[in-house]
């Protein structure tokens, strides 16, 4: 086993973990609908973690060409699991007792979400940079619009509670990021 694989050993059940809290809160939402009405906007904010995660792992590929591994950027790479990790369990506690509905928990935990979701965008730029300026670069103007663009968005959305924003910008933020990853790591070879 060479060292990115033993690192993806770590990361992946950090990343599994995340995928397994949606799919557990999804289930909950099943299996007692009455409980604590669903809502939408949230349910897209779950979607768009979900396929983050699958994503992240995907393009985190790329580091397997590192040549030198230090303790530093196996802390950076866990640590970039970490933050999804936390994303992704922000979206659905442990226990819904303190709110009536999932619209009430996430435009209350909207400033936790969203702040660690534009701090994913820069935390993004040093863990592409950290693949090569060649890859940094051959990814293009895009990719540092997108980021920057993206990263403002969700700030914005940590601080307002304007219901159409929020519409707005889950449909738009999963709708382009599917579209990024199907445009741009169709293949990671």
């Amino acid at each position: 086993m060479d060292i990115f694989e033993y690192v993806a050993v770590l990361v992946s059940i950090i990343i599994g973990l995340g995928m397994a809290h949606l799919l557990r809160g999804l289930v909950r939402i099943i299996q007692h609908p009455g409980r604590h009405p669903a809502y939408w906007v949230h349910l897209g904010w779950v979607g768009y973690m979900f396929f983050s995660l699958i994503f992240w792992w995907w393009w985190e590929f790329r580091l397997g060409d590192l040549e030198r591994w230090t303790f530093d950027v196996y802390l950076f790479v866990i640590f970039y699991a970490f933050l999804l990790f936390v994303a992704s369990a922000l979206l659905f506690p442990d226990d819904m007792d303190d709110y009536g509905s999932y619209k009430d928990y996430f435009y209350d935990r909207r400033r936790w979400f969203f702040g660690l979701l534009a701090f994913n965008g820069v935390v993004d730029l040093f863990d592409t940079l950290l693949k090569g300026l060649d890859y940094f670069q051959s990814l293009g103007l895009e990719y540092l619009v997108m980021n920057g663009v993206v990263s403002l968005v969700q700030l914005v959305g940590a601080f307002t509670r304007n219901e159409r924003y929020h519409q707005v910008l889950v449909v738009a933020c999963l709708v382009y990021q599917v579209s990024w990853a199907v445009r741009m790591f169709a293949t990671v070879a």
